[in-house]
């Protein structure tokens, strides 16, 4: 068994979104005639300023984020975005491609005792999956032993207002520390790319 610890990795966002989304937004108003070499980061304050956000839906972003099996649950939730998450019905967790073992993910706020039994837990469940296996089990099958701290892997595409709401809720005193941790490596990453659209949140 494996511990490995929660990340998040940029695949795609658009480029010159602030530019994309300046040309879709001056539609609206048909002031396509004031877009220049640099207005375009200001329109886009101003957007977001007057809470006219739909126009930053023409923008999007893809990450690759690595965390529990729990945690994707509470992340699949967000109706207005495209997943793709590893299948534990599909993948074999006793193949070479997976060190023939398990990951999973160390949840937080846990004493050395409680550590211990979290561990023991985990433990079990691996050996309970290797031998449903072993026994001519299928890994769909097998996976039902699995613990919810279970290492997933799942693609989110979402465009630009959908971050921003998966930040607000994610971000909140009451949200998971867990995605805390994950949605704060998102927002430091969307900041650093476009900061007129999500460095007030």
């Amino acid at each position: 068994m494996k511990i490995i610890e929660q990340s998040v990795k940029l695949e795609w966002i658009t480029p010159d979104a602030l530019k994309i989304i300046e040309a879709a937004g001056r539609i609206c108003y048909k002031s396509e005639n004031n877009i220049t070499d640099n207005s375009a980061s200001n329109f886009v304050n101003k957007i977001i300023h007057s809470g006219h956000e739909a126009v930053i839906e023409h923008a999007s972003a893809s990450f690759r984020i690595i965390t529990d099996r729990g945690i994707t649950h509470e992340i699949v939730r967000h109706r207005i975005a495209s997943f793709c998450q590893e299948s534990t019905r599909y993948c074999n967790y006793a193949n070479d491609k997976f060190d023939n073992e398990i990951s999973v993910i160390e949840p937080p706020e846990m004493n050395t005792q409680s550590k211990q039994i979290w561990f023991d837990a985990c433990n079990h469940a691996e050996k309970n999956y290797f031998s449903l296996l072993n026994s001519g089990v299928s890994p769909q099958i097998a996976r039902s032993v699995l613990p919810t701290c279970l290492k997933s892997e799942i693609i989110m595409t979402c465009n630009f207002r959908e971050w921003r709401h998966f930040l607000k809720l994610r971000l909140a005193k009451g949200a998971h520390p867990q995605i805390v941790i994950i949605a704060q490596m998102i927002k430091d990453i969307l900041i650093n790319y476009y900061p007129e659209i999500f460095s007030d949140i």
